[in-house]
């Protein structure tokens, strides 16, 4: 738990004495790689903080075919928020990429956060706001970006995240086949691109 503690501290600018009141908020779950924390039809009753590992959110259409909206590494959040704050079913699964440990955050997590410290309140918009504009970035990159624009934003999005995951699952969050991504990335090889 040390590191949500220092997540909070940082992000919320509190001092880790009192971030440490925070933690009868949220329970911890060990996860096995492939185990779900969310699937289709359930309501989702928390949000997740990765302590370690790694997850990811998808989709899979009518046609079977799978649609990664969102990875999860270490430090990062994850929820379905729809479900989570409007008590619907959920469109979506949320499963462990490899073994984690996650950190299952109450609903009104924040809320308590905020009540507690109302210095916080600011922080926490600010955390909004950035997540709607991620999601607004990558909505307007899925409908105009070329193939290549959007892998070079994955890699700033997630600098690590090729390493760890099989290049079709990239692939599905691009939005692309992985025979596209393989020449995307052939082209930038080519072009002497080295990922920072």
């Amino acid at each position: 738990m040390d590191t949500i503690n220092h997540y909070l501290s940082e992000v919320f600018e509190l001092p880790m004495q009192e971030v440490a009141l925070c933690n009868s908020f949220y329970t911890e779950k060990t996860l096995k790689k492939g185990e779900y924390l969310l699937q289709v039809g359930e309501v989702c009753k928390s949000t997740f903080f990765v302590e370690e590992g790694l997850l990811r959110m998808y989709s899979i259409d009518k046609n079977g075919k799978e649609h990664i909206i969102q990875f999860a590494p270490e430090k990062w959040l994850m929820s379905d928020r729809s479900s989570l704050y409007f008590s619907e079913k959920s469109n979506y699964f949320i499963d462990a990429v490899e073994d984690s440990k996650v950190l299952m955050l109450t609903p009104d997590f924040f809320m308590n956060l905020n009540e507690q410290f109302p210095g916080t309140i600011a922080h926490n918009d600010l955390l909004l706001q950035k997540h709607i504009r991620n999601l607004q970035n990558r909505v307007n990159s899925l409908l105009g970006d070329t193939a290549q624009e959007r892998y070079l934003d994955f890699i700033k999005m997630y600098p690590d995240l090729m390493l760890r995951v099989p290049q079709w699952m990239v692939a599905s969050y691009l939005g692309i086949t992985p025979e596209s991504l393989s020449r995307v990335r052939k082209e930038l090889a080519k072009n002497n691109f080295r990922p920072s």
